[in-house]
């Protein structure tokens, strides 16, 4: 019985890990997208730039929910991954722009395992 329980925490803690890796790497690719479209200097960004500030925003709250254990950790997530999902949406409306596609792919994972946190 101590067996399964340990290996129930381990696997959870390895699904944090996981989310938070993949929170941190939406949070960079975010902030550069967002400075990207910044530098661009086109109104027809300013959707982009919000939610991709709204998105690095969020995934920085929840590493660190997640990482010391919050108990808020999970409904932040639920959150976050909606955040995630409509960067990503608004990202993929741009050209084949390498830094938006990147954007857009690290906040689908990070959408994926936040609801998977969430739940």
């Amino acid at each position: 019985m101590a067996t399964e329980t340990t290996r129930t925490a381990t696997g959870s803690q390895q699904a944090m890990d996981e989310c938070i890796r993949a929170c941190l790497d939406c949070m960079k690719l975010c902030q550069q997208c967002a400075a990207q479209c910044i530098d661009q200097g086109s109104k027809e960004m300013a959707r982009c730039i919000k939610l991709c500030l709204d998105c690095a925003d969020m995934c920085a709250v929840c590493v660190t929910l997640m990482s010391r254990g919050s108990g808020y950790a999970a409904a932040l997530c639920g959150v976050c991954a909606k955040a995630c999902e409509a960067c990503a949406a608004e990202c993929e409306k741009g050209d084949a722009d390498n830094i938006m596609r990147q954007c857009a792919e690290a906040c689908r994972r990070a959408a994926k395992l936040c609801q998977q946190m969430a739940a």
